[in-house]
């Protein structure tokens, strides 16, 4: 997949020559509803042997114009592990649009003629809720008056699943509440994660459990508090893990909230290492314990429970 990346205004000869399928939205996550989306896409492109292309923004427009409710928002996929996912779906194209001030004062004709038509696209494949504007005058039932029978339009309908619309609001939210399993299940796929391997407090390590302590991208969101059955990934290899984000409320109060991670039958340094993280399953919130006995304790039973996570996993079994 080739990416593209435009600044407002763009030039011409940035566009690649020849028509194309485009597929609408910002696939925050892109999960699974985002995936019915580039699928039908997909599915479109191929009917017309055409490639596929798909726009995104490198910032959410509430990052960059914060509106009530959505401050402090945090992205499930960084671009890099967006591109990643489109690739797995089929896109040949992938358009990174800055979401600039100058960008923001499109009208909605000025976008559909320079971001719809201009991209060559002959098929425009969005979510039922696609904006391009103020929703009142720039969704997508106001999408015909704009194209002027330039392309044809292809709307997904709203997807549900257990009866609820997958949306990366609850999927944030199921993060925020350490809900990594119901999150996953809306994804389509195991979150993931990336950070840099830093030097901690080496507490870890006195107590039989050394960690690797992972400092993580700020923009993206990373479960709350618990104990959780991961992957990390170090090179090219995955290894199985056990991974604490807390506070080490046995050690003090009034602690940063940190992301450390003792990797199973691992026993390397690894500090300055880009690592990249897997969130699996929740085992159990942070508690408070007596003393560094009864934590060593319940950190032996939680490593027993995660490595049979996990070798139930490899075996086809449910948890």
């Amino acid at each position: 997949m080739r990416i593209i990346y435009l600044h407002h205004p763009y030039e011409t000869q940035e566009i690649p020559h020849g028509d194309v399928v485009l597929a609408m939205g910002f696939f925050g996550g892109v999960h699974l509803g985002h995936q019915a989306v580039i699928k039908c896409a997909r599915k479109e492109a191929d009917q017309r042997k055409l490639p596929l292309a798909a726009m995104t923004f490198d910032h959410h427009p509430s990052v960059v114009f914060p509106k009530p409710g959505l401050n402090g928002l945090h992205y499930l996929t960084s671009v890099k592990r967006k591109a990643e996912l489109m690739t797995s779906l089929g896109v040949d194209f992938l358009y990174v649009v800055s979401f600039t001030s100058t960008f923001a004062h499109l009208t909605p004709q000025e976008f559909v003629d320079q971001y719809m038509v201009n991209l060559h696209a002959k098929a425009i494949v969005a979510g039922f809720d696609y904006t391009y504007g103020p929703r009142e005058i720039a969704d997508m039932t106001h999408l015909p008056s704009y194209s002027k029978d330039r392309f044809d339009i292809v709307t997904v309908n709203e997807f549900l699943l257990d009866g609820q619309k997958v949306s990366s609001t609850k999927i944030r939210d199921d993060l925020k509440k350490s809900d990594v399993d119901h999150a996953n299940k809306f994804l389509g796929y195991v979150y993931q994660t990336n950070g840099l391997v830093v030097h901690g407090e080496a507490r870890g390590r006195t107590l039989g459990f050394p960690t690797a302590n992972v400092l993580s991208d700020p923009w993206v969101r990373i479960p709350g508090i618990g104990i959780y059955a991961v992957r990390i990934k170090i090179g090219t290899k995955w290894w199985p893990a056990m991974a604490s984000v807390g506070r080490n409320v046995t050690f003090g109060e009034n602690r940063p909230i940190t992301l450390e991670i003792n990797i199973f039958d691992f026993d390397q340094e690894i500090y300055g290492e880009v690592v990249s993280v897997e969130w699996y399953h929740y085992v159990r919130g942070e508690i408070k314990f007596a003393n560094a006995d009864k934590l060593i304790e319940q950190l032996k039973a939680d490593e027993k429970n995660i490595r049979q996570y996990f070798a139930n996993l490899n075996n086809g079994k449910s948890n």
